[in-house]
């Protein structure tokens, strides 16, 4: 998918709707700072959503990452191959990537995240913020 086409929320999760079915995944971003994605938890079919709630969990080498809705509905298909081989996340996030399906209430609730242009200030802003409490910290060890 063209990631033009996507809203994005501030925890990274990418959203597209087709009709009232949300396809949902997580940002290129994403994936690369989390690095190493060793495991990913999907909710099963049939599992309620709410929107900005948890449904599932990445876990990295580095941290486990909480996926939150974009909307509230119910899930109607995971991507299974995902679970097996969280490698695909890596390789292609806005494609095969893809986490789950969900049949939403109210798909008016992505009019809430942002859009691609949006989203890529974001992450420049949120990229710089980290720079920055890295200098810090750089600092607090000079100074000890």
């Amino acid at each position: 998918m063209d990631p033009k086409k996507l809203k994005f929320a501030d925890t990274h999760e990418w959203a597209f709707a087709q009709g009232d079915i949300v396809i949902v995944g997580i940002s290129d971003y994403a994936v690369h700072e989390l690095h190493e994605i060793t495991y990913v938890e999907l909710p099963s079919v049939g599992d309620p959503t709410v929107q900005a709630e948890p449904f599932g969990e990445v876990e990295s080498v580095k941290t486990v990452a909480e996926l939150n809705a974009p909307c509230d509905g119910e899930i109607v298909e995971i991507n299974e191959a995902v679970g097996d081989d969280p490698d695909i996340l890596a390789a292609d996030p806005y494609g095969d990537g893809w986490l789950i399906k969900i049949q939403s209430s109210d798909v008016d609730q992505l009019v809430d995240l942002m859009s691609w242009e949006q989203y890529k200030l974001y992450i420049e802003e949120e990229a710089e913020e980290e720079e920055d409490e890295e200098e810090e910290d750089e600092d607090d060890l000079d100074e000890a």
